[in-house]
């Protein structure tokens, strides 16, 4: 790992859109793992300004994080299904369904966002949802950026070694966040990070980091001996200081109600994984009504709003893995310390 990403330690942080900024990303980085930045959820005036206090805090090797997902078409008619299942809470909380604005929440990789990495050269840029058009890669290649890019099954792996990732990011299903499915939409095909890990690494040349349920040092050598090159957690470091995550899910992490996640689509339209709420139990955590990813985002984001100025997380996506028993109040230097096998 140190040979090919300049890394002390085989630790990355996984990038969390909503939950963090450049602050975590420094302190990883600092402490010799991997820190990431989400940039999906950025405009370029916004990301040019992490990216600057990102560098000012850190001259270790750090990963910028973008969305490779094609924007859907959007479909009025399931808009309307989807705002009609949430109407009840609507109405609930005093909200105007008419006052909801549509919009995507997150833009993938693009020409403005190639221009900033070529500005900032960063040591390693990653992908969710498969990969940019060649184009865009090439110029994050010759920016001098190492690419990485996540695989939930094998053929994905196979797909993005042959598409030009430096290294795949495996990531089993127990893993918080988003999924990073884009080969098929069929969430059969999903299985755990160490069925899934070795099958990866048999399959492909290029690096496989692990990511997944894994929440403590020995979680890490067991990656490490399945032939991972680094493990990377994102539940682990939710709640330090240098996160930003609000005081809902806080408190959700910090409950027994931690260990109960389910994929949910309630809040984007794709995919993730997050503690089950409210919403997720009365609506069930998978919707057919609710918009393709990730255009669900606007009708609920209000909903979230209301709730969590109440001091609720009923309408919050609680974003968490399957093992949260690594995420304690400690700071990111410190649980990189615990993580180290």
């Amino acid at each position: 790992m140190k040979d090919f990403l300049g890394l002390q330690l085989p630790i990355i942080q996984a990038p969390m859109a909503g939950v963090q900024d450049h602050r975590l990303a420094a302190a990883v980085s600092n402490a010799g793992g991997l820190g990431s930045l989400p940039c999906a959820m950025l405009s370029p005036e916004a990301l040019r300004s992490e990216l600057q206090a990102l560098k000012a805090a850190t001259d270790r090797p750090f990963n910028l994080n973008f969305f490779a997902h094609t924007p859907p078409t959007p479909d009025a008619d399931r808009e309307q299904r989807w705002r009609e299942a949430l109407a009840p809470y609507y109405q609930e909380f005093g909200i105007d369904p008419d006052s909801i604005a549509s919009g995507p929440g997150r833009m993938p990789f693009n020409e403005d966002a190639a221009a900033v990495v070529e500005e900032f050269r960063p040591a390693v840029v990653s992908f969710h949802f498969g990969l940019p058009e060649p184009a865009l890669i090439e110029r994050v290649r010759k920016a001098g950026a190492k690419i990485l890019s996540t695989a939930t099954t094998v053929e994905e792996a196979l797909w993005l070694e042959q598409h030009g990732a430096d290294a795949i990011i495996a990531q089993g299903l127990e893993a918080g966040g988003h999924r990073g499915i884009f080969l098929t939409k069929d969430m059969t095909t999903q299985i755990g990070i160490f069925a899934l890990l070795p099958q990866i690494v048999a399959a492909v040349k290029v690096p496989v980091i692990a990511a997944g349920g894994i929440a403590e040092a020995r979680g890490v050598k067991a990656a490490l001996d399945l032939g991972a090159v680094a493990a990377q957690m994102g539940t682990a470091f939710l709640l330090c200081p240098e996160a930003t995550t609000k005081p809902v899910h806080r408190e959700a992490l910090k409950s027994p109600q931690a260990r109960h996640t389910a994929i949910t689509n309630l809040f984007s339209g794709g995919p993730a994984r997050g503690i089950v709420n409210r919403v997720m139990r009365e609506l069930g955590p998978v919707s057919p009504e609710a918009p393709e990813f990730p255009l669900a985002t606007s009708a609920i984001a209000l909903l979230r709003a209301a709730a969590e100025a109440t001091g609720s997380g009923d309408f919050s996506p609680l974003w968490c893995g399957q093992n949260a028993s690594g995420c304690r109040e400690h700071s990111a230097a410190e649980i990189v310390k615990q993580l180290v096998p």
